[in-house]
This record gives C-alpha cells, structure tokens and sequence, in this order.
C-alpha cells in the first residue's frame, strides 16, 4: 500500500496539481479509512496483524504536507515526506520481515535493525536524488539528506499504532525544509 500510494505525488507534482485537489483526495480518503475501521468497505487495512490507525495517518499525511508545501511554493518537501514515508517504510517493512534476523524492541513494537538501516538508506537515496534536482550539487544537500534519513529512521523506530505513517512524512519534510532554509545563507 505504502509504496504504490505514495507515487501518486509523484504525478502531482509534475503535473503541478492544485493543492485543493491533493487536499480534498486526502480528507476523502481519511474519511473512509476510519469508517473502514468499523465497516468492512475496505478491509485490507485491517490485514496487518495488529491494531493500527496507519492508513488513517498516512492519508492526513498527504493533506497535511500538500496544504503547506503547495503553499509556500515547495511542493518538493511535500514529495520528499510522502515518498520516504512510502518507499522507505514500505522497503523497510518487507526487507524487516525477509531478512529481519536481528531485532530489538521500540514501544512494545517488534523492529529489525535490517529494516531500520533500510530506512535510512532509502530515505537518504531519495533526499539526495530530490534535492539534487531541485537545488543542485551543493554541500548543503548531503548534509541534510543525512540529518534527515537518520531523522526518519528515528522516528519510523519509535511509533506505535502506525504513527509513523503520520511522523515520518511530516518530520522528514518538515526537517529538510527548516535545514535547507537555515544552511541556503552558508
């Protein structure tokens, strides 16, 4: 689910979507992911194994960051939340389950270092292809792709009930873009 949402951005920001569009799509969906939680209109998202508001979360998300980003006119923040949110806790997911032979526990829930370190890589990856694209081969880019991945890892570690899906996109744009502001004078 993670992953093929996510790209969706992807097309919204090359096609240069209104940000009433990603908003409304948003608000729609959250709506009937809760209701989805007590009815069975779409009951994969039960289909995880636990208890978890993540698709909920996931879809707030996407508003959250379409409304600011589109706004001030960085919509590239937007896409770089959502698509560490699904392609770094997407791959981390699947390669943790896989391959997942080390684990440790955050808040009762059960991680593995490997899927971790898949966090980090992969939202590391896309900051710098990201940024790279849209502010050049600057120190500043390497700089902040990192603080960011390691950011993302952190927050992706320690969530309960699929906050994540909510922490992850916000914190890693969030964090890329007051960086970025702050070392543009540097």
């Amino acid at each position: 689910m993670h992953i093929g949402t996510g790209n969706v951005i992807l097309i919204a920001w090359w096609l240069d979507i209104p940000p009433f569009v990603g908003i409304t799509a948003s608000v729609f969906a959250s709506i009937i992911t809760l209701l989805s939680y007590k009815f069975p209109i779409l009951p994969g998202i039960n289909s995880i194994g636990r208890h978890s508001l993540g698709t909920f979360f996931y879809a707030v998300s996407i508003g959250v960051l379409v409304g600011i980003f589109w706004h001030l006119h960085q919509p590239q923040y937007a896409v770089l939340g959502i698509m560490t949110m699904a392609w770094g806790d997407g791959l981390a997911a699947l390669i943790g389950k896989r391959f997942g032979k080390h684990k440790y526990l955050a808040f009762g829930a059960q991680k593995s270092w490997e899927g971790s370190f898949t966090v980090t890589f992969i939202s590391y990856l896309i900051c710098v292809i990201l940024l790279l694209i849209t502010q050049g081969n600057i120190w500043q880019t390497w700089i902040v792709s990192l603080i960011v991945a390691f950011i993302a890892t952190i927050l992706e570690a320690f969530s309960f009930l699929g906050i994540d899906n909510l922490t992850v996109p916000i914190g890693s744009a969030t964090c890329a873009y007051i960086l970025t502001q702050l070392l543009s004078a540097y």
